[in-house]
């Protein structure tokens, strides 16, 4: 039995990474000659809120804004997955085909920068529209998994703080908090942020909903940082959503602090 869960569990990791391929393979083939894959959101914000798109001049939304916008938009983000992903491809296919602005999903402000797209119908398939509907699902989270900074358990990290002189950015969230998920994938995947905490820092993430936080702390809102030192002293906590240079900043006070509460 055990070895049967093994395989059925390795040919589920196999087809969900098939998938994500043939999806990617779509993207590339039908879709990236419009809608460029990954610019970092500030660097978007820039460019429609300052420059009116004349920074970065794009023809379509980003695959991070639609992976996100999409998912927001479309059916209920905190129903049951499968079901919302079903919700999502149906209405990418809908769009794709009969494609109309008035049922985007894009901000007003980015989308008045953009002509509407013209029709693909008969020029992709409905298995082609299902593997990138899958793709630009799972987009955004790809993001923030490849360029954000890894998590580690609080032992780990505790370990790490002890033999490196680092401190523990604990951070109290929930799978459905809009301002976790404006934190992960605005600011926790900036360069400077994330060179900012692999240099002092040991980030631990803790869903508050599913398990409790280490050293009988508690959160009453998300997110959440503490800021615990190598002694599990907790030095600042800090509550909310905060923009790239304002997070920076707060680093730059906790090692500050850590210099004087040594």
């Amino acid at each position: 039995m055990k070895r049967f869960t093994q395989t059925c569990l390795a040919f589920v990791v196999f087809a969900a990474c098939l998938s994500a391929n043939e999806g990617e393979k779509v993207y590339q083939k039908k879709c990236a000659s419009c809608h460029e894959a990954y610019i970092p959101m500030t660097k978007l914000m820039e460019n429609f809120v300052e420059q009116e798109n004349k920074l970065l001049k794009l023809k379509a939304p980003t695959l991070n804004q639609l992976s996100y916008r999409l998912k927001q938009q479309i059916g209920d983000p905190k129903g049951d997955e499968e079901i919302h992903r079903m919700e999502v491809s149906a209405f990418i296919s809908d769009y794709v085909n009969n494609p109309d602005k008035q049922k985007t999903v894009c901000l007003r402000d980015v989308i008045q920068y953009f002509d509407t797209m013209p029709s693909m119908k008969d020029q992709i398939s409905e298995e082609e529209l299902a593997s990138v509907s899958e793709y630009i699902y799972d987009f955004d989270k790809k993001v923030v998994a490849e360029k954000g900074v890894k998590h580690k358990l609080f032992d780990s990290a505790l370990q790490e703080a002890q033999k490196n002189n680092k401190i523990i950015v604990l951070k109290a969230m929930t799978e459905h908090c809009h301002y976790c998920k404006k934190m992960d994938r605005e600011v926790m995947v900036d360069d400077q942020v994330v060179k900012a905490l692999q240099k002092d820092f040991v980030v631990v993430q803790v869903d508050i909903t599913k398990n409790p936080l280490p050293l009988g702390l508690t959160a009453e809102l998300t997110p959440s940082f503490f800021f615990v030192d190598k002694n599990k002293k907790v030095l600042q906590k800090v509550v909310g959503s905060w923009n790239v240079e304002d997070f920076l900043a707060i680093l730059r006070e906790i090692k500050a602090l850590k210099g004087v509460t040594k």
